[in-house]
């Protein structure tokens, strides 16, 4: 092995060490798509896995693990520059996990809307599942083009993911 070699060989090690247990940087953006109906991603994609979900949403990962999280997945959006929003696709071990979760979230006063298995909406924020998936998309500010443009970015995400 050249000394070049020896030396990219160490570089991934300590790369692949150095990010155990710490938010991953995917390098494919499925589901989340780059932009779509006036909204665009604005950062990397993040993954956690059941172990390190706590770095992502501290005070509610046992719920998650209980249910069978296998990966979160988590990207960031803007809407025409007005709006910032984050979407969420958590991978659970099966449906029933996905299902439990979408259970568990009081719906108050969300509409039941046609995505996924089965979903509701309310003026910021828009939860579905579909299969094994749970997604979350929670908007930061409000306003009458809101609910729908969540709507919008909710049915790309599901076209992306598997059945």
């Amino acid at each position: 092995m050249t000394i070049g070699a020896k030396s990219l060989l160490a570089a991934a090690v300590v790369t692949g060490f150095l990010m155990t247990g710490s938010a991953t940087h995917a390098a494919t953006a499925q589901p989340f798509p780059a932009s779509v109906s006036g909204w665009a991603r604005t950062d990397d994609v993040r993954s956690f896995d059941a172990a390190n979900l706590y770095q992502y949403i501290d005070g509610d990962a046992e719920k998650y693990i209980k249910a069978g999280v296998k990966t979160t997945s988590t990207a960031d959006y803007s809407f025409g520059g007005k709006v910032d929003a984050v979407a969420d696709v958590y991978t659970m071990s099966d449906a029933n996990g996905a299902k439990t979760i979408f259970e568990s979230d009081a719906a108050g006063t969300a509409k039941t809307v046609p995505l996924g298995d089965a979903a509701h909406a309310d003026s910021q924020s828009l939860v579905f599942r579909k299969g094994a998936y749970l997604v979350r998309i929670v908007a930061y500010q409000g306003g009458p083009d809101v609910p729908q443009a969540l709507i919008d970015l909710g049915h790309a995400i599901d076209q992306q993911l598997e059945n």
